[in-house]
């Protein structure tokens, strides 16, 4: 049984319900235990302090270090 693909950045997964922003109240990064910020456009959660952004899939935020990406400090 194969998965659909992801439909990409920025477009919530068809059937599945969108990401509860009151997580943000509970979730930290866990690396850093800092608050996290979503980004809507790229249905991500943003640590800044570890320069790391956690994706959200089908609703539900991926906290694992080795699924986040990378970002570059501004």
């Amino acid at each position: 049984m194969s998965q659909a693909p992801h439909p990409g950045p920025g477009h919530p997964e068809p059937g599945h319900p969108p990401f509860d922003r009151h997580m943000l109240e509970a979730l930290v990064c866990p690396v850093t235990h800092a608050t996290l910020s979503y980004d809507a456009a790229r249905q991500e959660l943003v640590s800044k302090a570890a320069g790391l952004a956690f994706p959200i899939r089908a609703g539900i935020p991926i906290m694992l270090v080795g699924e986040a990406r990378q970002i570059k400090a501004d």
